[in-house]
């Protein structure tokens, strides 16, 4: 029988416990073959809230908690005592940080030379870096042995860039779809604590209120719709003075909810009939990938998302994608999703579905070990 390998995966995201599900997984996925240790920050200051390393029940990973510094630059956020969390030897080193910033140059600098460096990007634009940037992500693909991509659209972009030539396979992030699934009793409970009825017409959005999330298109359609609809917005950011002004133009109809660990997103999931992701492109972003619209599939949440980056990848036959800013296109489908409820019933078919065979942690997990074997094997010939 092959000896265990050893696998090390290294990453910021990993302060969330839905995230380290990947190394939780890969742990379970690759017993007796593979020994996987995770390196996570034991604290960080994210975009909604600052969040100490969440547990995981029973982890199947070894984990090794680390300081960050920086982690309000994303850019130039490091680690404090990488060199002694990364001691060992490893077949493999995963680093689950941009190639350009600073975190993922550490990690690639820290790794043995004896050791296959994977990177991960979700980078879905051709940018041309400033130095430092441009430096950092030379010296990380310098070293890199292979890389992922978290989207078709990523592929495309990176596949021809100066750096990239090594391997690579484009795997999606996943879902635990064991707690993001259909959940009558949460529905019930939740639009009664909104003092809503049991059969409401809920159109919903998770995520960052950012304009760059197109939550201006949203409410224009809503204020258009035909239909009884009320709209639950979960999350945080800078717009939330102009959702509680929409609020105020809609009494009862509308509810914002703020600081929600993500824990807590399944019951509110639940609580909607349709999921909108109206994401807008600008000159410097594209949606990377859409974690929302996974979530809401697994939760038997109908989508309707936009055209913008990786989203029709994403979401393909599963949901309804419309053009970015199409207000009127937008207040149409809301209209036919809330008034058609077969064709809700097979839009929420197809997400789960979608979501057991393409972004399940168990298969994200077992693709991500399988390009790594694929990595192994490349390097010794």
């Amino acid at each position: 029988m092959p000896a265990e390998r050893r696998l090390l995966t290294v990453g910021h995201s990993y302060v969330v416990a839905e995230n380290r599900r990947l190394a939780h997984e890969m742990a379970l996925q690759g017993r007796g073959r593979w020994h996987v240790t995770a390196v996570a920050p034991a604290s960080f200051r994210g975009d909604l809230r600052h969040v100490e390393c969440e547990p995981i029940v029973d982890e199947a990973c070894e984990l090794r908690r680390v300081p960050v510094r920086l982690d309000r630059s994303p850019h130039f956020m490091w680690y404090g005592g990488l060199r002694q969390a990364m001691a060992g030897t490893w077949d493999v080193v995963h680093c689950w940080e941009e190639p350009y910033v600073f975190a993922g140059a550490q990690i690639a600098r820290t790794s043995s030379p004896d050791s296959a460096l994977v990177v991960a990007t979700f980078q879905n634009i051709c940018k041309t870096y400033p130095w430092p940037l441009s430096a950092f992500e030379r010296q990380t693909m310098a070293r890199a042995d292979g890389w992922i991509a978290f989207g078709e659209s990523v592929e495309r972009t990176l596949e021809g860039r100066a750096g990239y030539g090594h391997s690579a396979a484009v795997i999606p992030p996943g879902v635990d779809a064991s707690r993001f699934r259909p959940d009558a009793e949460a529905r019930r409970a939740m639009r009664q604590r909104l003092g809503w009825p049991a059969d409401a017409l809920v159109v919903g959005f998770t995520g960052r209120f950012v304009a760059q999330k197109g939550l201006r298109t949203l409410c224009d359609a809503l204020a258009m719709a035909r239909s009884d609809w009320r709209a639950l917005f979960v999350g945080g950011g800078p717009l939330e003075p102009d959702l509680r002004r929409f609020a105020a133009d809609h009494p009862g109809r509308v509810h914002i909810e703020t600081g929600v660990p993500h824990s807590e997103m399944p019951r509110w999931l639940n609580a909607m009939t349709l999921l909108c992701a109206p994401s807008q492109t600008t000159a410097t972003w594209r949606e990377q990938f859409g974690r929302m619209s996974i979530e809401a599939m697994a939760s038997g949440v109908a989508v309707v998302a936009s055209d913008s980056g990786e989203i029709p990848h994403v979401v393909a036959d599963a949901g309804i994608i419309l053009p970015e800013r199409s207000i009127s296109e937008w207040r149409d489908a809301i209209d036919r999703m809330l008034q058609d409820e077969a064709l809700r019933k097979d839009l929420v078919s197809r997400g789960l579905d979608r979501v057991a065979r393409r972004f399940a942690w168990p298969v994200v997990a077992k693709r991500h070990l399988e390009f790594f074997e694929t990595v192994l094997e490349e390097r010794t010939r």
